[in-house]
């Protein structure tokens, strides 16, 4: 049985310590100092990491590479608002803001390759496709988000979003590809330690984030009930597109390996990105609420894409007995 992923057990404990001791006062200024500073340190280090030749291995598999896309910035989104028009209060206003933002974020990249490993599928072209859509996701979530914001009855300013992204996600990211013949070696022997460096970078966000959020009056807008049914969503949104891609890619004549990798990439959502993203797209004010449901999604995916990925490997390989990697 799958285990709480220890990041998620970070942010929850870096959630709590925002409740009770948020930053205020002077101090204020200087975590927003800090948290564009480490957003743009961890993109930078992303960019010397990444692999060109890894990309150019899988970029022949254009079909594979469309229908993933597809997924994350089309179907995805289609279905969170689907389920708003349907259920228009079941949520609070700024928690269904929370739960569209997911539906238009890019894949994740480190957990989707690893679960289209565990479960023998098409790693090359998960590698090529994950990387593809967060960098796509650069520009493309923040014109989603301005367009699903526009479809309930709110605003964004997508040009803005993007310019700011850009800045901060996108210069940074470029920075570190064009020094990765120097230093990419070095950050790929050193990949636990950044790793680890960039999930600190998130939490710095997060307590930055929900100290706001808290000072806010953020859980009196956000009772127990609502976190319990943004987790209905979120799974609800996660079992649909996981039968999409699982099913869609047969009829569409994918091979075993290569439904494996559109499963793992077109399902998946990017916390890594996602916090810095929803730190630049929105009011300080509510950044706080509208990563809650991207939180919640990012456990049930882990939890249900690790279950799913240890059948595919059953089903590719009957004796396998390995235990399932945890990300």
């Amino acid at each position: 049985m799958p285990k709480l992923d220890p990041f998620l057990l970070a942010l929850i404990a870096t959630v709590l310590l925002a409740s009770v001791l948020p930053c205020h006062g002077q101090a204020v200024p200087l975590f927003q100092g800090l948290t564009i500073v480490v957003i743009a340190i961890m993109f930078f280090m992303q960019g010397a990491r990444l692999s060109r030749a890894a990309i150019l291995a899988g970029l022949g598999h254009w079909r594979l590479h469309l229908a993933i896309l597809a997924c994350t910035f089309v179907i995805f989104p289609l279905l969170g608002l689907a389920l708003h028009a349907a259920f228009p209060n079941l949520l609070t206003h700024t928690l269904w803001l929370g739960v569209l933002f997911v539906c238009v974020l890019p894949s994740t990249v480190q957990s989707s390759i690893a679960f289209t490993s565990i479960g023998r599928g098409n790693v090359p072209a998960a590698v090529c496709s994950a990387t593809a859509s967060n960098l796509l996701g650069i520009v493309v979530t923040p014109i989603l988000t301005g367009l699903v914001l526009a479809k309930t009855g709110s605003h964004a300013s997508s040009s803005k979003g993007i310019l700011d992204i850009v800045l901060q996600l996108l210069v940074p990211f470029l920075a570190g590809q064009l020094l990765q013949p120097w230093i990419g070696g070095w950050a790929q022997r050193n990949k636990r330690i950044l790793s680890m460096t960039d999930r600190g970078s998130i939490l710095i966000v997060v307590y930055t984030a929900f100290s706001e959020a808290v000072m806010q009056g953020l859980w009196h807008k956000v009772p127990a009930g609502q976190l319990g049914l943004v987790l209905l969503v979120d799974s609800v949104l996660l079992a649909v597109i996981l039968l999409v891609t699982r099913f869609g890619a047969r009829a569409l004549g994918f091979s075993r390996e290569d439904e494996v990798a559109i499963t793992f990439c077109g399902s998946k959502k990017t916390l890594a990105s996602g916090v810095p993203m929803a730190n630049v797209l929105f009011p300080s004010a509510i950044v706080g609420q509208i990563v809650l449901p991207l939180m919640i999604f990012h456990q049930v995916q882990l939890f249900v894409c690790a279950v799913l990925a240890r059948r595919y490997a059953r089903q590719a390989t009957p004796e396998l007995t390995e235990p399932v990697l945890r990300t």
